[in-house]
């Protein structure tokens, strides 16, 4: 595990640095240099941060819905603190998606929120995720908890590559790759990208989820521990 935080540190950090530092040029003559993306200029940085997040978010909400299906199976309770833990994981990266998305719109579209389908599908799972933990939280005994959270996992699991993949391309929208778009799906589904530029997204995308490995580790941890501490004090 030493290997995931050291290798999700190391890589978010040059991300970071390079995202930020690399100048742009319309005509680039070495790998120090990103090409200007007609349309998005310097606002193409976030790329490199937004796409990676949105990325993990799917992630964290897939494995959550598997570890809820485990569950469902075993009885696990381990099954059902993976799942949970992931989740939340899911949750905070869905609003952090939702930030650097929110903040791309305001220098790309004039305001930080326009009903966009791709805003409106992450709002609806941050919707739906909220309404997890409500449920989660509304029940007593841990084995209702956990099975009736693993259902609704699964269930909420169905919908994510709906809303995240599907949705925002069947209708008309400001966001890349919506219905109608010349461009077709954008530049990150294709990969229009220089080999520069691609190649710190791939690294972004492989840092992000490291990251959330690394972070599901330290919550499961947390969770088992406190677990067995309401056990012994029950």
């Amino acid at each position: 595990m030493k290997f995931v935080k050291y290798g999700s540190i190391i890589l978010i950090t040059f991300i970071l640095i390079a995202g930020i530092a690399i100048p742009l040029s319309p005509t680039p003559h070495s790998w120090l240099q990103f090409p200007v993306i007609p349309g998005l200029e310097e606002k193409a940085r976030n790329i490199l941060f937004h796409v990676p997040i949105a990325w993990t978010t799917v992630v964290a909400f897939l494995v959550g819905t598997y570890y809820g299906f485990r569950y469902l199976k075993t009885k696990d309770i381990e099954y059902d603190i993976k799942s949970v833990s992931s989740a939340g994981l899911g949750f905070l990266f869905c609003f952090l998606a939702t930030i650097t998305g929110a903040l791309w719109a305001k220098f790309s579209w004039g305001s930080f929120w326009n009903w966009d389908p791709r805003e409106t599908s992450i709002f609806i799972l941050l919707l739906i995720y909220g309404a997890y933990f409500a449920l989660r939280s509304a029940l007593d005994t841990d084995e209702k908890r956990a099975t009736l959270s693993a259902v609704y996992s699964i269930i909420a699991g169905i919908t994510v590559p709906f809303f995240i993949f599907v949705m925002p391309r069947i209708l008309s929208g400001l966001h890349p790759g919506a219905k109608g778009d010349p461009d077709g799906a954008g530049p990150v589904v294709q990969l229009k990208m220089s080999p520069n530029m691609l190649v710190i997204f791939l690294l972004g995308l492989l840092g992000f989820t490291l990251l959330y490995v690394w972070l599901l580790n330290i919550r499961v941890r947390l969770a088992k521990l406190e677990y067995k501490r309401s056990i012994d004090q029950s």
